[in-house]
Parts: structure tokens; sequence; C-alpha cells
């Protein structure tokens, strides 16, 4: 496996992590993330984690990568369903993961995008009320 699936869902780009990343894994879904935010436009990637049971230096600095780039872009980054070992390792590390944000799973990573970025009306989607004149 050479490449991580990245969905486009709206505004948001989702990438759910099923594997533990060896390097050449990790730098790749650090490029081709960056290429579909440029891409798509992208205004968010939420990177789901929660099948990650181990993670050492070299993946928390690209975590941070990840994070820097895509805000550079004008995205946010949310990483969800990190394990409490996870967790643990990182602070360990004395990674802080500077510019991402953190949720407990994908629909809470859901709505923190949706509250960092706000949500985008288009106006074909809104119904057009017409004025109501009251006739008594």
């Amino acid at each position: 496996m050479d490449r991580i699936p990245i969905l486009k869902m709206g505004q948001f780009l989702l990438v759910t992590i099923q594997v533990d990343l060896y390097d050449r894994l990790a730098l790749n879904l650090e490029n081709d993330l960056i290429n579909m935010v440029s891409k798509t436009g992208a205004r968010g990637v939420l990177i789901d984690i929660s099948a990650v049971s181990i993670v050492d230096s070299f993946m928390g600095r690209i975590l941070g990568n990840i994070a820097s780039m895509s805000r550079i872009m004008d995205a946010e980054t949310v990483v969800v369903g990190m394990q409490p070992a996870v967790a643990i390792t990182l602070v360990e590390l004395g990674l802080t993961l500077q510019g991402v944000y953190t949720a407990l799973d994908v629909e809470k990573g859901m709505e923190l995008l949706h509250d960092k970025i706000g949500t985008i009306e288009h106006p074909e989607d809104e119904e057009e009320e017409a004025p109501h004149d009251d006739i008594d």
C-alpha cells in the first residue's frame, strides 16, 4: 500500500488512516494531502487516526507539517480518534502538534471544522421568501 485514500466531502478532505504509518507512506500522505488541498480548494482537512496504535517523532512531525502547509493554503487541520497511548507518546516526545486541532471522533471533528471556517452559504441553496402582505 503506497497511498492512503483522501475523500472530498464538500469543503473538507477526509483521511482515515487504517494502518500504522511507515516513513514512505507518511511522506506520500503529506504530499498527496497538500496537492489535494491545492487542487480542490478545500478549507479543512480531517485526519482520523483511530486505528493508529504507534506514533513516533517522525509521524508527529508529519502531522505538524500537514497542518502548517494546510494553514498556509487557507485550510484548517483536525486530527480525530487519538488513542490514549498515542497522546501519551506525543507528550513524552515533546511534540505539541502546533496548528493541529483535535477532537474525539469524526462527527465532533467535522463540527469543529465547521466552527473554525464557518459554513459557506450558497444563494442558490436558499429559498427566497416573498414578502407577505397582511390583509385584514
